[in-house]
This record gives C-alpha cells, sequence and structure tokens, in this order.
C-alpha cells in the first residue's frame, strides 16, 4: 500500500518521528540505507540504543508502520524527511556521508510536488548546497517549482517525556515561501507549534545556536568545578543557590565530559566548501578543547584520591558506575566513561564497570567485567567513581558500602562521597 510518509534514516532522528507521525494516523514507511535496521524493525526490535522500546516498535508496526530497503517506495510518497545522521569524521567535522547517501536515493524517485525536508543535524547551507543540487540532478525536478523543499533542525531529546515531539516547538526554513508552509502543513499535524524561519540557512543556524548553547555553557561550568575544587568551595551548592535568581541565569552540572549525539558545530569550516566566513566561533573551540579535558580530569582526581589514601593507579581496582551518555538512557553515543576507562587501563588499573542498562560493554575491543552485585563490587573495588548517575542506584547505600567513591555528577549528599 502506498505511504503518506517516507522516513529517510531509522536512527535516533527517525524513529521518533515516525513512531509521531503513525500515532497521527499518517501511512509511513521507513527507508535506510544500511539493511540492518529494516531486519531489526522487522523483527520488532529496536536497532538504536536509548531510541524507542521493543513494545513501541510493535505498537507502530501493529498501527501499519512498515520498513523497507527497496527505494521505489520513495517515489510513491507525499512528504519524504530525511533523518540520517551526521557524525564526526575523522577531520572533526561533521560526516555528510549518510546525508548524500539518502538524497541520492530519494532523488532518482522524486515525483513532482513531493515536499522534501531534511531534519539531519548539518552546517548552515547543507540543504540548499547539497541536498537542493543533489535533488535536482538525480531528479530532473527543480527545487521550489517542481518540489518542496525544507529544513527543520530535530529537536528531541531522547528519554525526556515531558518535552516530546508533540509538544515541542518545530522549527522551519523552506526555499521559497510555498515551502515552508508545506512544510508547516505537515508538522502542524504532528506538533502543537510551528515556528516559521527567514530560509533553510536560519533553520538550520538554530541548531548550531542551540547545541554550542548547551556546550558553551558545560564547559563554563566545568571549568568552575575545577576552580572551585582548587578552592574548596562546593560548586554543586553555588548552583543551587544562583538557580534561585528568577532572571538572566540558567543552571547547567558540570560533569566527566560530554557525549550524546549534538555535537558543538563551528560553521567556520563548512565540509563542502572553500569559501567559509573568515570567522570561526573561537568561544565554541575553546568550550570543546575545555570539555574534551574533563575525562583527563577526572583521571587525575582518581589518582590523587588514591595516593591520598596510600594506593597508586597501577594494580587498583576501579568501579565504574554508568557508562552512558545520559542517566536512565541506554545510549552510549560520546559517552566519556569509554575514554577514562581506557586512561585508566593504560596507567595499570583493574577496570569494573557496572551499569543497569548496559549487559555488555567493552573498550578497545575487549570486554570489561560487568558487576553483578554492586555494593560487593564497591566494598571490594579501591576506588568507585560515578560516572552517571541512574535514578537506579541508591548513592547513600552506596557512600557507606564504598571504600572510597568519587562522584562526578554531584548526586550524592553532601560529605558522602569526593565530588568533582
Amino acid at each position: 500500500m502506498p505511504a503518506d510518509l517516507a522516513v529517510v534514516g531509522l536512527g535516533h532522528l527517525g524513529l521518533p518521528l515516525a513512531q509521531a507521525a503513525v500515532a497521527a494516523g499518517i501511512q509511513t514507511v521507513g527507508y535506510d540505507t544500511d539493511p540492518r535496521p529494516h531486519a531489526e524493525l522487522s523483527a520488532g526490535r529496536t536497532p538504536v540504543e536509548g531510541s524507542l522500546s521493543a513494545s513501541d516498535i510493535r505498537r507502530m508496526l501493529a498501527r501499519g508502520f512498515r520498513t523497507t530497503t527497496d527505494p521505489a517506495e520513495l517515489g510513491r510518497v507525499r512528504t519524504a524527511v530525511i533523518c540520517a545522521p551526521t557524525p564526526l569524521g575523522p577531520d572533526r567535522t561533521l560526516d555528510l556521508g549518510a546525508v548524500t547517501g539518502a538524497t541520492r536515493a530519494l532523488a532518482a524517485r522524486l515525483r513532482p510536488h513531493t515536499t522534501v525536508l531534511v531534519e539531519s543535524a548539518v552546517p548552515p547551507g547543507t540543504t540548499e548546497n547539497v541536498v537542493r543540487p543533489l535533488l535536482e540532478e538525480g531528479s530532473g525536478l527543480r527545487a521550489g517549482r517542481d518540489f518542496h523543499l525544507a529544513h527543520s533542525p530535530g529537536r528531541l531529546d531522547p528519554g525526556n517525556r515531558t518535552h516530546v515531539l508533540a509538544n515541542t516547538p518545530k522549527v522551519i526554513g523552506g526555499l521559497t515561501p510555498a515551502c515552508t508552509e508545506s512544510a508547516a502543513a505537515f508538522y502542524s499535524r504532528l506538533t502543537d507549534k510551528v515556528v516559521r524561519a527567514r530560509g533553510p540557512r536560519e533553520a538550520e543556524m538554530t541548531k548550531v545556536l542551540e547545541t554550542n548553547f548547551r556546550h558553551v555553557n558545560i564547559a563554563l561550568v566545568n571549568e568552575m568545578a575545577v576552580l572551585c575544587h582548587d578552592l574548596g568551595v562546593d560548586l554543586w551548592d553555588v548552583i543551587r543557590c544562583a538557580e534561585t535568581k528568577p532572571f538572566g541565569f540558567e543552571p547547567f552540572r558540570p560533569g566527566p565530559g560530554v557525549g550524546g549525539h549534538g555535537v558543538p558545530v563551528d560553521p567556520g569550516h563548512l565540509p563542502y566548501s572553500s569559501r567559509t566566513p573568515g570567522h570561526p566561533l573561537r568561544m565554541v573551540s575553546l568550550a570543546k578543547e575545555i570539555n574534551d579535558r574533563m575525562p583527563g580530569y577526572v583521571i587525575q582526581r582518581c589518582a590523587t584520591l588514591l595516593n591520598e589514601h596510600g594506593k597508586s593507579v597501577r594494580g587498583a581496582r576501579v568501579l565504574l558506575l554508568g557508562v552512558t551518555y545520559k542517566p536512565d538512557l541506554a545510549d552510549q553515543e560520546a559517552a566519556p566513561a569509554r575514554e577514562i576507562a581506557g586512561r585508566l587501563i593504560d596507567m595499570g588499573a583493574q577496570i569494573g564497570y557496572h551499569d543497569p542498562l548496559v549487559l555488555d560493554w567493552r573498550v578497545r575491543e575487549a570486554p570489561v567485567p560487568r558487576a553483578d552485585s554492586l555494593y560487593e563490587a564497591a566494598a571490594a573495588a579501591d576506588l568507585t567513581v560515578l560516572l552517571q548517575h541512574h535514578r537506579t542506584y541508591d548513592l547513600q547505600g552506596l557512600a557507606v558500602k564504598a571504600q572510597l567513591l568519587l562522584d562526578t555528577r554531584g548526586a550524592t549528599p553532601a560529605g558522602a562521597a569526593h565530588r568533582l
């Protein structure tokens, strides 16, 4: 049966969008250039950690959602949304390979009057300078005349049950006013509020601003954490006091590093063009440098704590708690735990881990022993390091059992553990 919507890219962006569309009664087909998501979803399993649950997938399938590896299906829909991932490449710029692959697959089947939307996180100008020419060349159609083209940055917060797609405003920037209105008509079926940007570049830059806002402010509190430790100041108490200010302040909290799928983007370095604005975001680069130093600072604190208790990192038994990038979510994307574990291994420590959501964890392709009994493992370890605060952790009880506890999240009661 022909579908109304094709979601191209069945990952962290595409699956929640497909779920919302199916719930709204939109006939939806999912397509991915990688055949593995199709196999997993067809079997009722989620192909990506931290996204939808198996029960969510089964409900979608029961309501008519289907996946395909046949690109011909892309030529039978009214709306197609590109949700391909854009991971960091070797040169630390966003890799647009999956986006261009998805675009070419769609272009070869694109029909007149189709609305094409880009949700992938891309540098400003990508929709116009990369996606548009590929679509036009592959289809022989012209964007803005024969089909609609717009960008709408993904805004989902994985694991957040308060702010979901339906109540999170959707920003839309079309190539033409008609493109914007066509995109708005589609997203109005999924969300309560649509915000119209001036154009695709403004919509793309919205994501850049939102992501970099997070990274810059995390970098600030990470630097404050180091300073406050040196001065003997309780940073978490400082934040508690500061967040009572009703204006001009938003609380951020430090941690062992920054993870997740939203990477900082400097639009001064565009991966597809030699022409750049010439004014890179220096604050973004500095924030990234600061945040990238945090795993090393955690190692420094580990070594200092062990030394203060007459022990060396070499030969020490270190238990890492929580190896995901976010609490109560199984997703490990860019979580600092793996780098911290690798550095400890290099220093001769014996590493173990516990995470209620991760049953198998590997560092440098080698399996890391998983603790079956949390309290027994903490009591046996020379040092326990809380890297992620899952709600199932009883930190008061853990502080009593652990020989030595370093809390990188400020989640333990005051005085119960050593805080970052």
